[in-house]
């Protein structure tokens, strides 16, 4: 699978993210996009078709973690979004991921990717042990947690760049490894913890990378995101 930058549309209203895309319009390739949390809440089911009318590949990054029956039957309704990517949290278990696989499933045997979050890229050694009580290190926790989720079918974790590699060799070349936490070297860490750039990520072993703020917040985010491709594909 070729690499990719995916954009995270971390704005607060479908117009703000509709005006940013706007950018773009006379680029051949649209960009892959993240739909996260306060897009979906603030717009609805809406915003996905209308960005996605717009012709671009979608990560819905909603990070699902319920009961497996319930995560089960949203994943049928966000399936039936037509969107690319989904997601759920790992911690949820294996039968939780299997029912959300079996969700995804449409009538045509077609579903969109589903990949599991691992620990998320603000997470410390220091809040995995003291708040979260668990003793094993970050690195072996991440893995556990990819192994399980390949175990239960599902294509990928997202994980920071700096665990692409032990999550490549523990679970196979072909198992997706998407990564947030990426910055320039010149970008503000903002509230992440485990970070690198676009060429570190590569030769780490990401396959896709998300970005927000570092295109989204550019005086000239088509060239923003123009390097950070560069950047990544090598």
């Amino acid at each position: 699978m070729e690499r990719e930058t995916i954009i995270a549309l971390d704005f607060a209203s479908g117009k703000e993210a509709l005006n940013f895309l706007d950018i773009f319009q006379d680029e051949e390739e649209k960009p892959f996009v993240k739909i996260g949390m306060e897009l979906f809440y603030a717009e609805g089911p809406e915003i996905v078709r209308e960005i996605k009318r717009r012709g671009h590949k979608i990560f819905l990054d909603l990070k699902l973690h319920d009961i497996p029956n319930t995560v089960g039957k949203t994943m049928k309704v966000l399936s039936d979004l037509d969107v690319d990517i989904v997601n759920l949290h790992a911690a949820g278990g294996r039968r939780m991921m299997e029912e959300a696989l079996k969700g995804l499933q449409r009538e045509d045997g077609s579903r969109p990717l589903l990949i599991a979050v691992t620990q998320l890229t603000s997470t410390s050694p220091e809040m995995l042990h003291e708040q979260l009580l668990i003793p094993a290190s970050i690195e072996e926790t991440i893995v556990s947690y990819a192994k399980n989720a390949r175990q239960s079918g599902l294509d990928g974790v997202v994980c920071s760049p700096l665990e692409s590699g032990m999550v490549k060799e523990a679970c196979g070349e072909d198992f997706l490894t998407v990564t947030p936490g990426v910055r320039f070297a010149d970008s503000s860490k903002d509230d992440q913890v485990r970070i690198t750039t676009p060429a570190k990520a590569r030769e780490l072993g990401s396959d896709f990378i998300v970005v927000g703020r570092p295109i989204t917040q550019s005086n000239d985010p088509v060239s923003a995101y123009k390097y950070c491709q560069s950047e990544f594909k090598g």
